[in-house]
């Protein structure tokens, strides 16, 4: 596949990369709300479901209590957190591509396993198989596509994967609306098995991410593959220039990196989550990133995306699956529409923006449950979708790329991501507990208002700016250079 030059840097092959780069984060957003739509089927509570064998020798659904959903539903997250864990050493290591085609393997396997499960352990065994390989890919597809897009157009690419997480999300609920009936739920876990084989066969001709290479002193292989992604036309030398200032790698064996450079000593080896997170030169950016992953969970997004339908029964008895579509869609919207805010109006404005009005949604969804007003509760949902698609949803995937230099982003990206999917678990295992302990009636929206306040008075005074910062120490103003 060959690329075409254009002024920007962006060809058509950077657009093919991406889009490998972001079937895993859409696997992401199909797995977090396949169950939601169809939780009634699945688990025997619509009239009419009985658990008779179908013609393939599995029970027409699977009989589960609340708690028993609610495992099925979060172990999901506790898969994602060890793929979380494990993708950013591995990506550090082994590469960004030879990690996210072992991710691939998780995301064929599972949905089959959950397709195929005849009862609570084995769907909980898919869901968590599925985790694995979404945790992992969470984590890497935003690296990689953070390495292979202009420098100018990062924010931009950045969004992508958040846009596929959306699209994602957006599918399984169609799908759900659709096939909620019968063993036709099989069929939505099934579909999942399908995009997992279609990444590892998009990744065979996924090259290696330029800048890796550069750091593990492959320099002239980097320079290619970068001027191939930039098309021929394009002058790639201010990019290798930048690295430079970003970062040193060492020259060892036939080959000097194009990292290197007598100027700058930042350490040449790579840097493990636990070097990363005691050393006080990165340790500034663990706490943001972790921060910023813990506020887009905790300002209660997952609430809609996985019990929504459920949730709005009582006000929309019969119009809560079609609300739940139809903010799917709102996210998905505002996702692409909002892409370039990033790069225009920087990283912190959206993310100040968007909390701001996630906590004002979560009053107004609390005032709408209390006064019983189906209109209020409806706009309110959709405001709120919209207000994470501003910021809280894309920027967080960003800021690991570019609060740390190469040789630490791993370590970055897996701690947030880590965190990320734990605080994912205890919203999904403890919001409905919690819900139901408050009297329901949205009360619960009131806590994630709170903590919208707080993670927006957090993000105002700690978190930098990283628009249009060449490098870690032009992000943290400070110089650019270990002291021993």
């Amino acid at each position: 596949m060959t690329s075409e030059s254009t002024s920007s840097g962006v060809t058509p092959y950077l657009i093919f990369l991406v889009f490998v780069a972001t079937l895993g984060p859409f696997q992401f957003g199909y797995h977090l709300a396949e169950l939601n739509a169809p939780q009634a089927v699945i688990t025997c509570e619509k009239e009419g479901i009985h658990t008779t064998t179908t013609s393939y020798g599995l029970p027409q659904c699977i009989p589960m209590n609340a708690s028993q959903f609610g495992l099925v539903s979060s172990i999901y997250t506790l898969g994602g957190f060890i793929g979380a864990l494990l993708a950013g050493p591995s990506a550090t290591k082994y590469g960004r591509r030879l990690s996210t085609q072992a991710a691939t393997i998780f995301l064929m396997l599972g949905p089959i396993v959950e397709a195929f499960a005849p009862g609570i352990p084995l769907l909980a065994l898919g869901r968590f198989v599925s985790g694995i390989g979404c945790g992992a890919a969470v984590v890497v597809g935003p690296i990689y596509i953070s390495e292979i897009a202009p420098p100018q157009s990062r924010g931009f690419f950045g969004v992508c994967t958040q846009v596929m997480v959306n699209v994602g999300i957006l599918v399984t609920q169609v799908l759900g609306y659709f096939w909620s009936h019968g063993s036709m739920w099989r069929w939505i876990l099934a579909a999942a098995s399908v995009v997992g084989l279609l990444g590892f066969l998009g990744l065979l001709i996924v090259p290696e991410s330029p800048i890796w290479l550069a750091e593990n002193n492959r320099g002239s292989q980097a320079r290619i593959i970068l001027q191939r992604i930039r098309g021929p036309g394009t002058d790639i030398e201010a990019e290798i220039e930048s690295w430079r200032n970003s970062n040193t790698a060492p020259t060892s064996g036939e080959e000097e990196s194009l990292l290197s450079s007598p100027s700058n000593d930042r350490p040449a080896t790579q840097v493990t989550m636990f070097q990363a997170v005691r050393d006080p030169y990165y340790r500034p950016a663990i706490i943001a990133v972790v921060a910023c992953m813990v506020a887009q969970q905790f300002t209660g997004i997952n609430s809609l995306v996985m019990y929504s339908v459920s949730l709005l029964q009582s006000l929309l008895p019969t119009g809560a699956a079609l609300l739940t579509i139809m903010m799917s869609v709102i996210n998905l919207i505002a996702t692409i529409v909002c892409m370039p805010l990033p790069d225009r109006i920087g990283r912190k404005t959206c993310l100040l923006l968007s909390i701001s009005g996630i906590g004002c949604s979560s009053v107004l969804l609390a005032f709408g449950f209390a006064l019983n007003q189906q209109i209020i509760s409806a706009i309110a949902a959709l405001l709120f979708v919209g207000c994470f698609a501003i910021g809280l949803g894309p920027v967080p995937f960003l800021l690991a790329a570019e609060l740390v230099g190469p040789e630490a982003v791993g370590a970055a990206q897996s701690w947030g991501q880590s965190t990320n999917w734990m605080a994912t678990f205890v919203v999904a295992q403890f919001f409905p507990v919690l819900n139901d302990a408050l009297g329901g009636q949205g009360k619960v929206y009131w806590i994630f208002a709170g903590i919208a306040a707080l993670s927006a008075a957090f993000i105002y005074h700690v978190l930098p700016e990283t628009k249009g910062k060449s490098n870690v120490g032009e992000v943290w103003g400070r110089v650019n250079r270990r002291q021993d």
